[in-house]
């Protein structure tokens, strides 16, 4: 198959009847059965599949038996996939005429990359269609059945990725706010400096952190343990990203300190 070293290199075109469609896919946290069942109908349908490296084999196996699946996962220090390459390989085959499927994890709009594909999409008059999926953050919510906000306690919630353009940028994207709860992605492999960012933002070292790995899935465990001993006891139990971190901060200052701050690994 040719490769094209740029998306935009490719001839654009309005789109014809002999053009194909991409459909971006949420695949959701893990477990098939939290698939909608309009990712599933468009899973059935695909002529070729784009997924992401974590996709759980359970969800593939559900995937039209005729389409031809192609793994562009991503790995820190390994990334055989840089999205120029994804996106020139979309384009390619939708020019052929095919039902393309990019399944990602959790929901395509939430750290997914999205916009990318869209716009070399549109620049080649290619269709595009989202179907939303369950992200880490409410999969997680779940798993612990403790909801996201709480009424009296969160006025907000903010979802933002923990990782930044080079490794000097902060963890959190800005101070915490009272009545804010919070849901930061990607952040694991930067567990010493995140827990030193809460601390300074004012959670006490006695503060409850719990720890969801492999949320939804049959690999699902929880760890609990004091935000001072966090970073110790992620490296000893072994978690990794990805992985999505939950708290609140006390609405005021009178509410108990001891906010429980949670820890879930589980795909965007």
């Amino acid at each position: 198959m040719t490769l094209h070293a740029d998306p935009a290199s490719l001839t654009p075109a309005a789109a014809s009847p002999s053009t194909g469609r991409l459909i971006l896919v949420g695949a959701g946290p893990g477990a098939a059965d939290l698939l909608t069942l309009r990712a599933l109908r468009h899973l059935q349908e695909a002529d070729v599949v784009f997924h992401d490296r974590l996709i759980d084999p359970a969800v593939l196996a559900l995937v039209n038996p005729r389409a031809l699946l192609r793994d562009v996962g991503k790995a820190v220090g390994a990334n055989l996939w840089p999205q120029t390459r994804i996106c020139a390989e979309i384009i390619a085959a939708a020019q052929r005429g095919q039902r393309v499927l990019r399944l990602k994890s959790g929901d395509p709009s939430i750290f997914g990359r999205a916009a990318e594909e869209i716009e070399a999409a549109r620049l080649h008059g290619i269709p595009v269609e989202i179907v939303p999926g369950i992200t880490a953050a409410c999969a997680a919510a779940a798993s612990l059945c403790q909801p996201l906000t709480t009424r009296g306690q969160s006025r907000q919630l903010v979802i933002a990725s923990a990782t930044g353009q080079s490794a000097n940028d902060a963890c959190l994207p800005a101070a915490l706010q009272p009545g804010s709860s919070y849901a930061l992605y990607m952040a694991i492999h930067r567990i010493d400096t995140l827990v030193a960012e809460l601390a300074a933002q004012g959670l006490p070292p006695e503060t409850a952190i719990r720890i969801v790995s492999a949320a939804s899935t049959a690999q699902e465990r929880v760890l609990e343990a004091p935000l001072h001993r966090l970073a110790a006891q992620v490296r000893q139990q072994g978690i990794a990203n990805p992985a999505i971190l939950l708290f609140t901060m006390p609405a005021t200052a009178s509410q108990p300190q001891a906010t429980a701050v949670t820890i879930a690994a589980a795909t965007c």
